[in-house]
């Protein structure tokens, strides 16, 4: 959803989707208050994302079509991923937190709207604290604290009106 939209209602959504699904994942590894913590930063971010700017879902605007062919292409590769990559415990938190990063890191690099880079740097921090799950042994609550506030506090950042010509 993040790829795919421009306009902050859909970048919401797409913060919404990615939070529910890691603190759930979060959940069924054990960490409750880790997952918790997820949902409460994207929920921040969420609420910060739809009481500012243009209230639009922006989804596949003129000039789209990369990111649609980019989200076709990271849809075939988790894919692969799923199948090939993510067997064992932990295989669903493994194929979320590959999917994530390799999506909002893209979407960070060929992003033009400042809104929709910041929501994909909440998204990118939101799936890092994810990883921090995968490893063997627990890195407590720390990941997710900081996850969570980096998601709710990235959305907060000024944004520059653009200047029209």
């Amino acid at each position: 959803m993040i790829v795919l939209a421009d306009g902050r209602r859909g970048l919401a959504l797409g913060i919404g989707l990615i939070a529910v699904g890691l603190a759930v994942l979060a959940w069924t590894t054990g960490m409750w208050l880790g997952g918790a913590l997820l949902l409460a930063g994207g929920s921040v971010s969420i609420v910060a994302l739809l009481r500012t700017g243009r209230q639009d879902w922006g989804l596949m605007p003129a000039g789209s079509t990369p990111r649609l062919i980019l989200a076709a292409v990271g849809a075939v590769v988790s894919l692969w991923l799923a199948a090939s990559v993510t067997t064992g415990p932990g295989a669903p938190l493994r194929f979320a937190v590959i999917a994530v990063l390799g999506l909002m890191a893209a979407r960070l690099l060929q992003g033009h709207s400042a809104v929709a880079v910041l929501a994909a740097a909440a998204g990118l921090a939101l799936a890092l604290a994810g990883a921090s799950a995968l490893g063997p042994n627990d890195a407590g609550l720390a990941p997710y604290l900081l996850a969570a506030v980096i998601a709710a506090g990235a959305t907060f950042l000024p944004v520059p009106e653009k200047r029209g010509a």
